[in-house]
């Protein structure tokens, strides 16, 4: 089910709940996904190495910024 709420992503990863860094939650839930599914990753900053690495591995992103200390970045496999 989307949620509109979270900008019609099909999957949702606060990644400001992790301990830690949060680049592998990131890959293992991008491998999850299914052919053009979405997923939002939360932020409390704006993840600008994680853009390159989306690139080469084929999925596009839109990023905004809701609020102060909160980045969401819609990534959508499209492979």
């Amino acid at each position: 089910m989307r949620s509109k709420r979270y900008g019609n992503a099909d999957h949702r990863l606060d990644v400001r709940e992790i301990d830690g860094p949060p680049f592998d939650a990131i890959m293992a839930a991008l491998d999850d996904l299914d052919d053009g599914a979405s997923l939002l990753v939360i932020n409390s900053f704006e993840p600008e190495p994680l853009y390159e690495v989306l690139k080469n591995r084929g999925f596009t992103y839109e990023t905004t910024n809701p609020s102060p200390g909160e980045w969401h970045v819609k990534v959508v496999d499209a492979r």
